[in-house]
């Protein structure tokens, strides 16, 4: 993927072929690897036009590798020498722009909103100047929770690495509810980056946790690929993994640690509440809800990678749900669509169970980045709340 040509007139593009997203040079008669890094060089394909590299003008090539959660800012010479650059950013997005012997991107880190830096790479020491900030700059200014890496073994010997958001300003002893969340994708990731809806939740008194679960990029292809045939499996195990560990370590208050997931996420999420397991109710945004149907409704350029991922743990049941749920969704959603969303909530409700369904008119795929955003976010604590003073009841 991400073929540019380059200025020797080379064809570059970044393979997986290795087990990892490396660079690769095809001079019209053979191929040859720019750099052997144990890192992804590229993004997850879920959009198009992503730029990961590209070419300075004394002949070096600044390249983005991401190495679990966290990115970082490599710069390969001509002879293949790999050189770190020191950058205050431990998330960049895949769209670098060079010129000259300088790059732009736009960088971010658990306390650092995503900003437009421009990044002097002439002299081994960078520069990096800061051409744009969030226009809410008051909230630069606010007390942020800051996330920690924690790391799970399964049974299989495996790790499973999350991000855990405490409460804001919370002791080091912390105990609270916890929200375990599953990445969209589902071949996505955590990002060690500032995101605002972890803090809408730990500002209230919650603990946030993203799961890299298996399947995730950052952790090379045979990690990503082994959730094909598995979906809705393996990665519903690694999440309820980290919530039963967070409860037996004492962090995690029994009877409130919930799930919530976004678009595969969602499907994560629904599956996790299917079966007997840590969580008291989950919310799901833009949820898929079957996968052959999924397959179907995809951009086309991804509808290969959905057929792979299919024949895991199915379509979402309404009888085997077993926990409250709150299905947020858009009514112009075109990826994962709403009537399947309608489906479920009505086999819920003839079943005896009253789950909490949120539709947004005119709203896509992405809930989150919408007018609506707001309110999905305070239906969802008021989601969280409701059980929680259910149980407190009972």
């Amino acid at each position: 993927m991400e073929p540019q040509w380059g200025p020797d007139g080379a064809l570059y593009f970044v393979s997986d072929r290795s087990g990892w997203w490396n660079l690769y040079r095809w001079n019209g008669l053979e191929v040859k690897a720019v750099a052997s890094i144990a890192g992804e060089c590229a993004a997850e394909p879920w959009e198009l036009g992503y730029a990961s590299y590209g070419f300075l003008d004394d002949g070096r090539i600044a390249l983005v590798v991401q190495e679990g959660p966290r990115h970082r800012l490599i710069v390969i010479e001509p002879d293949g020498t790999v050189c770190p650059v020191d950058l205050p950013y431990t998330s960049i997005k895949p769209y670098l722009a060079p010129r000259g012997t300088t790059v732009a991107l736009i960088g971010s880190s658990p306390t650092v909103a995503p900003q437009v830096a421009l990044v002097d790479l002439a002299d081994a020491d960078a520069q990096v100047k800061v051409l744009a900030r969030p226009e809410h700059a008051a909230l630069d200014r606010a007390r942020v929770s800051t996330p920690t890496e924690l790391r799970v073994r399964r049974a299989s010997g495996r790790e499973v690495l999350a991000l855990v958001y405490p409460p804001t300003g919370s002791a080091a002893d912390w105990r609270a509810p916890v929200i375990v969340r599953a990445h969209p994708g589902p071949t996505a990731s955590c990002l060690l980056r500032l995101d605002w809806q972890a803090q809408f939740f730990t500002s209230r008194g919650f603990a946030v946790v993203d799961v890299d679960y298996l399947g995730s990029t950052g952790y090379g292809r045979a990690f990503r690929e082994s959730l094909y045939g598995r979906w809705g499996l393996d990665d519903v195990g690694d999440c309820s993994a980290v919530a039963v560990h967070l409860l037996s370590t004492g962090r995690a208050v029994p009877g409130q640690v919930f799930i919530r997931g976004a678009s595969a996420g969602g499907y994560t999420a629904l599956h996790a509440v299917a079966q007997d397991g840590p969580f008291a109710a989950a919310t799901v945004v833009s949820a898929i809800v079957d996968p052959d149907r999924w397959a179907q409704t995809v951009p086309r350029f991804q509808r290969a990678h959905a057929m792979r991922l299919r024949g895991g743990a199915g379509r979402v049941r309404a009888a085997a749900v077993r926990r409250p749920v709150l299905l947020i969704h858009g009514t112009a959603d075109e990826v994962a669509v709403v009537e399947d969303v309608r489906e479920l909530a009505d086999e819920l409700k003839s079943l005896g169970m009253a789950p909490e369904v949120l539709l947004f008119a005119d709203v896509g795929h992405y809930v989150a980045s919408s007018r609506r955003a707001g309110a999905a976010l305070e239906a969802e604590l008021g989601h969280y709340r409701s059980v929680m003073a259910d149980a407190a009841d009972d």
